[in-house]
């Protein structure tokens, strides 16, 4: 079974694929659950057009399941927008 600890892990060791910072520190995940051994998370991409997007999905699923979660649910939103912090355009030079 997943614990809190390592999804928090997890989303703290997944990069972004274009902006090669991790989902954490980007603050892409909105919000996540984890009932029994179930996995729910709110996750926002930098852009709607984000090529990368499927791919994010995909691989999260997978690293969360290698963790124990039976089933895992990512649900894209888009609201609110994101925004990057003004500590993430500094690491940006932007």
């Amino acid at each position: 079974m997943i614990t809190t600890e390592q999804l928090i892990e997890i989303f703290k060791n997944y990069q972004d694929p274009e902006l090669l910072i991790d989902i954490w520190t980007l603050k892409l995940v909105y919000d996540y659950k984890i009932m029994e051994n179930k996995v729910w998370v709110l996750l926002t991409f930098t852009s709607p057009l984000c090529p990368f997007g499927p791919q994010m999905v995909h691989e999260l699923e997978a690293l969360i399941k290698e963790k124990g979660a039976a089933e895992v649910t990512i649900e894209i939103t888009f609201e609110p927008p994101w925004q990057p912090s003004d500590e993430i355009r500094e690491m940006l030079g932007v």
